[in-house]
Formats: C-alpha cells, structure tokens, sequence
C-alpha cells in the first residue's frame, strides 16, 4: 500500500506541469490515467476503471495548481 501512495503522491506533484490551466490539465490527467491504470492492473480494481479514476483526479488537481515560476 504505501508503494501505491507514494506513487499517487508523485503522479500529483508532476500534475502542475505547464503553463496555462488547460497543459496542466491536460498533463495531469495523463499521468493519472497512467498511474490509475498501473494501480488497476495491480489490484483488483481493473485497468480501466483505475485510468477513468485517475485521469479524472489528475486533470482536476492539475487544473486546480498553480505554475511555478
């Protein structure tokens, strides 16, 4: 379990990559779609439902960061 947050924790600390609202949503959905499928495939949740999952919360914590500057 701890594998599986500290995964999460850094797919959501690389969500504020980008410039604008849209690249950080956009990226973070990606990651976590990817990290949601990683940790679908590993439990019995499932591929898919882990990436809807992940995606969501990522593009949602992506748009919601602000950039770093």
């Amino acid at each position: 379990m701890l594998k599986f947050i500290t995964i999460s924790a850094l797919a959501l600390g690389l969500a504020a990559c980008g410039e604008t609202w849209g690249q950080r949503a956009v990226t973070g959905g990606g990651i976590g779609a990817g990290t949601g499928a990683l940790i679908g495939a590993l439990t019995p949740i499932g591929l898919l439902p882990g990436a809807l999952v992940g995606g969501a919360v990522g593009a949602g914590v992506g748009a919601a960061t602000a950039p770093r500057r």
